[in-house]
């Protein structure tokens, strides 16, 4: 099976003061760092060696794969001195990506599900260099949209780029499928994003091996966890996952959730604590005397989950 990648160097800056503890990567759902589920969603499809990019607070994310992740999965990482971008981290990992035909890279700040094997095979018949997962959402024009044309081509990229005649379009879910000959047309610097400054230059060169791929809601699950939001919804309103039971996850990795609230590893909440849809922290303790509603406890300050 391919190998994989997962980007998880980002600031995480709209979940902050949450992502001033752990990287956005590192924070737990239902009690379980989110790249845990995205390393278990890898293994179940057969992918055994995953490379993680690593800048922003890179030692909450190695603990969290050392203590959460899966066994029978070969983990390393690329630490970034300075953010690189998607584009940037992806190439400086060519060395051991490109030794994968095709090779998977998904973005480290949501829960996802679906069939990856056929995604792959699919990617392979048509002999793409590149394919997006799409999403068929409500969301879309919150998160931008990538525009395909009927046989799934790529003709726009949300507003920076667009080819006319665009046929349908899906909200982008962060999951890529690459070829390794797509990175001979990788720019040559450092630092830029893989959308902006490496696809659309060999789209805008004519290049119609770059497809999107059309999920329903029913088909792909995808849940972002990049705000307070999102990541509060993710904790309470939890998907159903193909390739875990909730339940059984959580207690295999010691978390219990009782009354609304979700109580991570050797977390413990004092008598008279009155707490409602809250989200307690690996070894936190939260005093008797604390009051909340829709708010996390995270190295000893309980943080209320609002957007901006």
């Amino acid at each position: 099976m391919t190998r994989a990648m997962i980007l998880a160097a980002g600031l995480g800056t709209r979940l902050r003061p949450l992502t001033e503890v752990c990287a956005k990567p590192a924070l737990p759902v239902c009690g379980v760092p989110v790249i845990a589920y995205l390393l278990d969603f890898l293994k179940h499809h057969g992918v055994t060696e995953v490379i993680i990019n690593l800048h922003y607070l890179p030692e909450t994310v190695r603990a969290a794969v050392a203590n959460f992740g899966p066994g029978g999965i070969q983990v390393s990482f690329s630490e970034e001195a300075e953010p690189l971008g998607t584009g940037g981290g992806i190439r400086k990992a060519r060395a051991f990506l490109e030794q994968s035909d095709p090779f998977v890279v998904l973005a480290g700040d949501m829960l996802l599900d679906l069939d990856l094997n056929a995604l792959v095979s699919r990617h392979q018949e048509h002999g793409d260099l590149a394919t997006l997962v799409l999403r068929e959402d409500s969301r879309v024009d919150q998160f931008g949209s990538i525009g395909i044309a009927k046989g799934g081509a790529v003709r726009r990229i949300a507003n920076r780029f667009d080819l006319g005649h665009e046929h349908d379009r899906g909200l982008f879910t962060g999951v890529r499928v690459f070829s390794p000959e797509v990175f001979e047309a990788i720019p040559d610097r450092e630092v830029f994003e893989d959308l902006s400054d490496w696809l659309t230059p060999m789209l805008e060169a004519g290049d119609q091996r770059i497809r999107g791929e059309l999920y329903s809601e029913a088909a792909c699950t995808w849940e972002p966890v990049g705000t307070p939001s999102e990541y509060l919804r993710a904790n309470f309103e939890p998907p159903p996952l193909s390739f875990i039971d909730q339940a059984e996850y959580c207690a295999r990795h010691g978390v219990q959730i009782v009354d609304n609230v979700i109580l991570g590893p050797r977390a413990r909440v004092a008598s008279g604590a009155q707490l409602d849809h809250c989200i307690v922290f690996e070894d936190e303790v939260v005093p008797a005397d604390a009051r909340a509603r829709n708010s996390a406890f995270a190295d000893g300050q309980a943080v209320a989950l609002k957007d901006n």
